[in-house]
């Protein structure tokens, strides 16, 4: 089957043999209207991603806080996002697919609500993770419920095609729609938004989706789950507490060593469990370990200088939330038409070849970006920006099917996944790290700049470990 790779995040590809059915699926219009409410669930989830990023200054100057309290306002979504998303399947297989996807529908429409409501920083900090969960829990399970409606596999694919490039547009749409937004009503309508969205996709699930089979003997790894949150979180507050309190503080330090004993529990919980939510054993696979650290490094780049150059327009070139949307079209339009030809290079020079050519074309826009200053145009700085997301574009797609070919089809589900967590994982690391950067400088330019210098280096780190692993394998494949 092919995979749609519209999107900044992988589309797991469906192994219908290891996917619990209930008999056919639904057909026709049933299967159609499946499919709007499955690309609504998975649409939201990307727009959640994005729009925040253009009410950071508004949020900041209406609830205070500062820059590490934006950290965490952004963080708390992808902390929980990536933690969970692996568990959220298992929890579909168990449960069933439907029943789980309303709830975290459900879910995730009261926590958007909470977010317009929140009276102070911390609760919406609170009710952003509550939003992350949930969208953990939406996308494996939409996908899910897209296989169980569409059997036939080519007709799957379209559909699956179909629900990608409407989350595709749903991300790239964010930072302009929530522009306008902010400008027309104020930030809380951002979360608003979801709303009408959540009501749709909940009735549409609930009249037209067919349910999976259960599978109660699915275990849920628990200890595992818990291992990972913490691991997670203790570690992107460090490093965003570390900025703003310094770090050699004690509450800093601390939060090092937590992490540190609670990845080291999560690992030896994953190698000792009888369903581990993380098979280590995938991780033997040489493609599969790179294209997963590869992941994680292009979002710790990129996403890391989405917040960052957010706060640099609004902040620094005194850019409104709309025009701030507006100045983020450009970069994040140029990944969609990107993503269409890059399956098409990688089959002319190869996928290594096309992940390395995309980090590297990314990390030179971001050299290119390092001569900005405080009164730099935004015009002047527009072709470095779209040569930064041209090469995400670019690496996306290859990366993804490299990582899902390195692996037996019956576990491209949980391979999809992982890249899914790595990546979120990145974007958690990326917005931590770069913000910890900005905040504590006393020159915001300093900090942006330590930033653009960081992605270059870990892009050009990502384009060597690609290259180096693809000349090990063809050095195998000669002898």
């Amino acid at each position: 089957m092919r995979s749609a790779s519209l999107n900044f995040e992988p589309v797991p590809k469906i192994d219908i043999s290891a996917s619990p059915q209930a008999g056919p699926g639904p057909s026709g219009l049933a299967a159609s209207l499946t499919l709007a409410g499955m690309s609504l669930g998975y649409g939201v989830v990307q727009l959640d991603l994005t729009i925040v990023n253009t009410a950071l200054n508004a949020i900041g100057s209406s609830l205070g806080g500062g820059v590490s309290k934006l950290q965490w306002v952004v963080s708390a979504y992808t902390i929980a996002f990536a933690a969970f998303i692996l568990t959220a399947g298992a929890l579909g297989d168990r449960i069933g697919a439907k029943r789980i996807f309303m709830a975290g529908f459900a879910i995730f429409t009261a926590a958007s609500v909470a977010c317009a409501l929140a009276p102070n920083a911390a609760f919406l900090i609170s009710a952003r993770c509550v939003q992350g969960l949930a969208a953990a829990i939406l996308v494996p399970n939409s996908l899910a419920l897209l296989s169980h409606a569409y059997p036939d596999e080519k007709a799957r694919g379209r559909a699956v095609g179909i629900w990608a490039a409407g989350a595709s547009l749903a991300l790239t749409a964010g930072p302009f729609v929530g522009g306008g937004l902010i400008m027309l009503v104020g930030w809380r309508s951002i979360f608003l938004v979801n709303l009408p969205i959540g009501l749709v996709g909940l009735w549409l699930a609930w009249r037209f989706a067919g349910e999976t089979t259960r599978s109660p003997g699915r275990e849920i790894d628990l200890p595992g789950q818990i291992a990972a949150i913490a691991a997670l979180g203790f570690l992107a507050g460090a490093i965003i507490e570390g900025g703003s309190l310094g770090w050699h503080n004690p509450f800093v330090i601390a939060g090092f060593a937590a992490f540190a004993i609670s990845a080291a529990l999560f690992l030896w919980r994953e190698a000792h469990a009888p369903q581990p939510m993380l098979p280590l054993s995938l991780f033997r696979h040489r493609m599969f370990a790179l294209t997963s650290l590869i992941g994680l490094l292009v979002n710790v780049a990129i996403y890391g200088l989405i917040f960052v150059l957010s706060l640099y327009f609004q902040q620094v070139n005194g850019l409104s939330p709309f025009a701030t949307g507006l100045a983020f079209v450009p970069m994040m339009g140029a990944v969609l038409p990107v993503n269409l030809i890059a399956p098409r290079i990688a089959e002319r020079i190869g996928a290594p070849a096309t992940i390395a050519a995309g980090a590297v074309l990314s990390a030179v826009g971001c050299l290119a970006a390092l001569g900005v200053d405080a009164n730099t145009s935004y015009w002047a700085i527009c072709m470095q920006l779209i040569a930064m997301s041209t090469g995400l574009g670019l690496l996306v797609p290859p990366l993804t099917s490299t990582l899902l070919g390195s692996v037996e089809k019956s576990r491209s589900g949980i391979a999809a996944g992982v890249l899914n967590a790595t990546r979120q994982t990145g974007s958690v690391l990326g917005v931590a790290l770069f913000g910890s950067l900005v905040g504590q400088s006393s020159a915001f330019m300093t900090g942006l700049h330590a930033s653009l210098t960081i992605s270059a280096g870990v892009l050009l780190a990502a384009a060597a470990a690609i290259w180096w692993g693809s000349s090990i394998d063809m050095a195998g494949h000669e002898q």
